[in-house]
């Protein structure tokens, strides 16, 4: 809304009575990243702080909120007998307000840990994250990175994913006490609308079979370059590891492709209420599984975006796609 402009008269003519107010803070570059925004998205909203004096301390103060954080914590499971590591991102302003926030779960790829989001990518999810929501193309948010490693060399081996495998329910786990661990520790909005599920790769996969599985608890799922179906032939020439082999036998057994494929119009219909997106690299050896999960899909009349970038199976293309997952998960108001 337009605010109230004073006039005062000068000779013939009435101008607008402007004093600019005094401030001297820098507006930085989430306040500049922010002023470009408004001006080309909200040109009114522009044009009113412009005319009122307030723009730059509008955009001062918001330079100053923005103080971010990821925290690396832990929380003990009782269905796995231990303690598992978490990453936490908290957007700016967490700290200062009791308002509440949606939650991304954003999981990582095979041999990766929760921390690959933030050191496999170059430390490139919390900049990439403050950048998008200064931007205004994200909501502010809470992202939520488990771990699903294993105890073999390299963080893989026995235990690594994100289903149940003998003598290790990791998604009992992550549904029966991560989740409601992360709601009571952290001001968010814990229902369907409020939260979101991504992952690269493995994490792909685990996120798009935990959208199946359970529709009533995410409102998106954004899934890049996922191991969706058991049969890409490159995983069984990944290793004869019995302990590899276990979690080969896990994926074989959660196929997003097969559950559609088999899938009552009941869940049909439970599956139409979370927004899907999907994107892989033209050149990623996932192509395949990508294009049948995409086809049944539509077969089932199943609401579902799918973007193919130029990229392969590498965290160039994952960096790529964090912008995109950020700006999916939650929708602007």
């Amino acid at each position: 809304m337009m605010q109230e402009l004073n006039y005062i008269r000068c000779g013939d003519y009435y101008i607008p009575d402007i004093r600019l107010p005094e401030e001297n803070r820098p507006i930085g570059r989430w306040g500049r990243m922010h002023r470009d925004y408004i001006k080309e998205h909200n040109p009114i909203r522009f044009n009113d702080l412009c005319l009122s004096g307030e723009l730059w301390t509008y955009l001062a103060d918001l330079n100053e909120q923005a103080q971010s954080r990821l925290e690396h914590l832990t929380v003990k499971s009782e269905i796995l007998g231990k303690e598992k590591v978490y990453s936490v991102y908290l957007p700016d302003g967490y700290d200062k307000g009791n308002d509440r926030y949606p939650v991304l779960y954003l999981l990582h790829g095979a041999w990766g840990n929760h921390k690959s989001w933030n050191r496999d990518g170059g430390g490139e999810q919390p900049r990439i994250t403050d950048e998008m929501i200064a931007a205004g193309k994200a909501v502010k948010m809470i992202v939520v990175m488990p771990d699903a490693t294993g105890i073999g060399p390299r963080r893989g081996g026995k235990n690594m994913g994100y289903f149940n495998v003998r003598d290790w329910a990791y998604e009992d786990f992550f549904f029966q006490e991560f989740i409601p661990h992360i709601d009571k520790t952290f001001r968010t909005i814990a229902t369907k609308d409020g939260r979101a599920i991504a992952g690269l790769s493995m994490g792909g996969g685990g996120s798009v079979v935990y959208a199946q599985r359970h529709p009533d608890m995410f409102n998106a799922c954004y899934s890049t370059s996922g191991l969706l179906d058991h049969r890409y032939r490159a995983v069984s020439k990944i290793s004869t590891n019995p302990d590899e082999i276990e979690w080969l036998w896990s994926v074989s057994q959660t196929s997003p492709v097969e559950y559609l494929r088999y899938a009552t119009p009941e869940i049909l219909e439970q599956l139409r209420t979370v927004r899907w997106m999907l994107d892989c690299g033209d050149d990623d050896s996932l192509i395949q599984t990508n294009l049948d999960f995409f086809s049944e899909m539509k077969h089932g009349n199943v609401p579902v975006e799918f973007r193919i970038r130029d990229g392969v199976h590498d965290w160039k293309f994952w960096r790529e796609a964090l912008p995109l997952i950020l700006e999916f998960s939650f929708k602007k108001e």
